[in-house]
């Protein structure tokens, strides 16, 4: 009887292509910045020609919405569903900060886009619309906690989104990756929304 030969999926195989994609042209912005972004350089680190990076994606703009949803999903994953909502958003502002430092490239290509995007308003509807998604899940992270009575209820949930989403967007700046500087900020936001949980002589990142 011969011997069974493991197969993909057509659509496995697409999907993976796809993501190699994404992730070199991810490390060319966080290496060699926006203006260093060459689609053949990406297309050729992955193996494949233009051609074949041209039926992932059309057009640079369709590449980099892909660059920004994969730095998004970076951040959503330091979003854990367990304990209250008020610890959720302790644990988050903490998780995002240990993200930052552990994988320096992730501010580096969100500061960068972020600079670029003053110049391109292509680049900078895909920030506002990214921006615009982080902003409704802080926000729901709020009101659910001031429901339950982790925060207080007199407090803006829609503002104080924009106040988190802001403080952590700065924290991908070069003069925030010194932890010192990070961290005071974190540990105020969260003093000022009576979420922190003291911590015997540590900082947030050690």
């Amino acid at each position: 009887m011969p011997a069974q030969v493991a197969t993909r999926r057509p659509g496995a195989v697409s999907e993976k292509r796809r993501q190699e994609l994404v992730l070199a042209a991810y490390r060319e912005i966080a290496e060699r910045g926006f203006e260093g972004l060459r689609t053949r350089e990406v297309a050729a680190e992955v193996g494949v020609n233009i051609a074949t990076l041209h039926y992932y994606f059309p057009t640079k703009e369709a590449l980099i919405r892909a660059v920004l949803d994969h730095a998004m999903g970076r951040f959503r994953s330091t979003l854990a569903p367990h304990g209250s909502p008020s610890e959720q958003l302790r644990n988050y502002l903490r998780s995002v900060r240990t993200l930052l430092v552990d994988e320096p490239e992730l501010g580096a290509v969100m500061a960068e886009l972020a600079l670029r995007s003053v110049r391109d308003s292509s680049i900078s509807a895909i920030l506002n619309q990214m921006y615009d998604v982080w902003h409704v899940t802080m926000r729901g992270l709020l009101r659910r906690a001031v429901r339950e009575g982790g925060l207080r209820a007199d407090i803006d949930s829609d503002a104080v989104a924009a106040l988190i989403v802001a403080t952590l967007t700065s924290m991908t700046l070069p003069v925030m990756t010194d932890p010192r500087r990070g961290d005071r900020a974190l540990r105020q936001l969260e003093l000022w929304l009576g979420v922190s949980r003291r911590r015997p002589a540590k900082q947030l990142i050690d």
